[in-house]
């Protein structure tokens, strides 16, 4: 486990990455907006006989106690955070009390389940490293856990992480933080709210909260279990480079996405398209023994999908629409699935505005969920997403990638 997180924090690159921007597009259009309506009183009051009475200044109560950094620098129990934001050259920012600042903050215990089993190896590592992944706890303002919403999906919170600062002063990285069952940021569980101090609050956290580094498709094309979702993939995009918007390979690799993506293993897919193909070679009056060799034969690998003898069955268009079915237009994490089963939307309501979706379930345990499922309309029954949380590479739920998430499912979500 050490290895592990310390080869993921060396893998941790945002030079070449832009940031999810929608809550920035929204504070900036909300910011046009409020100076517009300031601009309309301004021309009122000039252009009004009467006299405009002298503004009265707000006064606010001076931010009292200890600031955040000196709060973890008197615990004992945040020793190990202590020593990694001084190495990371943070205590400054942390103590400057003119700030309003949410620190989820890992304890001894979390950056020993994270990997790191002594205060000394926070020495070994290095600043530039823990710069980046301390300031994915930060959010530059003061949330109390009240404020944090139940709601599905997740509430986006930008962090001072900046991904690609020479491209905009004002890209962020978002973190996920949610009260439904229990108290999360992304995947982790929040274990103590509400620490007060003069410049935000402090929330304490079970384990780092490691920023992602890699694309959605990244993950995809990578993974020796994910090939028959990787060939669907590029059969849907059949005509469309790549490289377009339009394209599902240009989504998956855009960091302006925010998507969840159901992952049929390749087990998944081979079930799915052997009994389909099967049923068709049966129709066709092929005896049963032969049907179900050839359909066999013909789901055994990926290239299912570039057969031009299953074009018909297997077009562009088919394979496009139950790929999108796997797909939601949100993050959402385990944890903030509901306990009872609901319907939410996919990225195929986009076509078709009135499909009832699929329907979402979790168990909750300790300390992450024992069991989930997803459900399409056309499935007998739900499929179980293979319970995992471990991060990127090795995990096979809440994987989380810079625009979105992958959970690993048993069977191919069928729309129809």
């Amino acid at each position: 486990m050490v290895g592990y997180t310390m080869f993921l924090l060396d893998t941790i690159s945002f030079n070449h990455h832009r940031e999810n921007t929608e809550q920035m597009k929204k504070l900036i259009t909300n910011t046009f907006k409020q100076l517009i309506a300031i601009s309309a009183i301004v021309i009122v009051a000039s252009s009004c006989n009467k006299d405009v009475p002298d503004p009265v200044p707000n006064t606010f109560a001076k931010p009292t106690g200890s600031s955040i950094g000196t709060i973890i620098s008197n615990t004992p129990n945040f020793s190990f955070l202590k020593a990694a934001v001084n190495r990371a050259g943070l205590m400054g920012l942390l103590l400057d009390s003119s700030k309003s600042l949410t620190l989820f903050a890992p304890d001894n215990a979390a950056f020993i389940a994270s990997g790191i089993p002594v205060e000394a190896a926070i020495g070994t590592l290095r600043p530039g490293l823990l710069d980046t992944v301390l300031r994915y706890h930060l959010i530059s303002q003061k949330v109390k856990a009240a404020q944090i919403p139940s709601t599905f999906p997740n509430f986006q919170y930008p962090t001072f992480i900046n991904p690609a600062p020479s491209l905009s002063a004002l890209l962020r990285l978002t973190t996920f933080p949610t009260t439904r069952n229990g108290a999360w940021i992304n995947n982790i569980p929040i274990k103590g709210t509400d620490i007060e101090a003069s410049n935000g609050v402090i929330h304490t956290v079970a384990a780092l909260v490691t920023p992602p580094a890699r694309f959605l498709w990244n993950r995809i094309a990578a993974d020796p279990d994910m090939d028959y979702l990787e060939a669907a993939i590029i059969r849907a995009d059949s005509g469309v480079a790549p490289t377009n918007a339009a394209s599902l390979i240009g989504a998956l690799n855009n960091i302006g996405a925010n998507l969840t993506v159901f992952a049929p293993t390749d087990a998944a897919f081979q079930a799915t398209l052997t009994g389909a193909i099967y049923l068709a070679l049966l129709g066709q009056g092929l005896p049963q023994p032969d049907a179900l060799a050839l359909a066999q034969q013909l789901a055994s690998t990926p290239d299912v999908f570039q057969n031009p003898a299953l074009f018909g069955a297997l077009s562009a268009q088919t394979v496009k629409g139950i790929v999108v079915y796997h797909l939601l237009r949100s993050r959402a994490f385990t944890n903030n699935f509901p306990t009872t089963l609901t319907s939410y939307p996919t990225l195929l309501n986009s076509a078709i505005a009135s499909h009832p979706g699929v329907a979402l379930q979790a168990t909750p345990g300790v300390p992450f969920f024992t069991a989930a499922s997803v459900k399409g309309i056309a499935n007998a029954t739900a499929s179980n997403l293979l319970i995992n949380p471990t991060p990127d590479p090795n995990g096979s739920t809440d994987q989380h990638f810079l625009n979105g998430v992958i959970h690993k499912i048993d069977q191919v979500l069928l729309p129809q």
